[in-house]
């Protein structure tokens, strides 16, 4: 587990270069798409931000996904560059094109396989650019919770804990919602959060995923799909 970077996205300081594992059955519609089966538009865990699929009715956007599950999923360099565009925008500092995916896709350092496998698994939403953007829920409103500070629980039944540590009482238990972190502390099992009804509690660390964390876009050009942003931050 990261946390180093995702300190900072939390607090709108730089990117974000951390994932968290979701349900199972999550992971294994994702693993479906190498398999060019569509999947339903409906919620695929329960929650109000649980992974959906809106993008099965975007022409040519099912089978590039297949085709970009298939890539990451063989961690094939040269196939996911070749899905990628020319000027493929990667960080908020400049950094963009296929070349630099390349580099980084190459160092382990990234870990942007580990981000991408992630991302599979989180759903896909439609953008107002005629595109489709992973993960879903990088599309929708998030009301009272600012997104520079707002941390996605990426699984279901999560307990909300009165104190810091496993013997702590269950305050509630929530499934794929968003809370407010205003104090991150990367090394703690427990994070301090601020649930959309004002309550307060801990959950732990492994179930948060920065609602700036890694997300990718991709757009038809000239008839050929092609990942036009693979970044994190804001």
């Amino acid at each position: 587990m990261k946390w180093p970077v995702v300190i900072a996205l939390a607090l709108s300081l730089q990117a974000c270069d951390r994932h968290d594992a979701p349900a199972d059955k999550v992971v294994k519609t994702a693993e479906n798409l190498t398999q060019f089966k569509k999947v339903p538009d409906p919620a695929l865990a329960k929650g109000p931000y649980a992974p959906r699929d809106e993008c099965g009715d975007v022409k040519g956007a099912e089978e590039f996904r297949a085709k970009l599950a298939e890539v990451v999923k063989n961690r094939d360099v040269d196939g996911l560059v070749a899905l990628s565009a020319e000027d493929i925008k990667l960080d908020f500092n400049g950094a963009a094109g296929a070349e630099e995916l390349r580099r980084r896709l190459e160092d382990d350092e990234w870990d942007l396989w580990e981000e991408l496998d992630t991302l599979l698994t989180l759903g896909c939403s439609t953008n107002g650019h005629g595109g489709i953007t992973i993960p879903w829920y990088f599309e929708q409103s998030f009301d009272t919770v600012n997104p520079a500070n707002g941390m996605l629980v990426t699984d279901e039944n999560v307990r909300v804990m009165t104190e810091p540590h496993p013997d702590a009482d269950t305050l509630k238990r929530i499934s794929w919602d968003v809370v407010r972190i205003d104090r991150l502390v990367p090394d703690d099992r427990y994070q301090p959060v601020t649930l959309r009804d004002g309550e307060k509690g801990y959950v732990e660390t492994d179930k948060l995923r920065s609602l700036l964390d890694y997300r990718l876009m991709a757009s038809s050009r000239n008839g050929k799909w092609s990942i036009t942003s693979f970044i994190a931050g804001d």
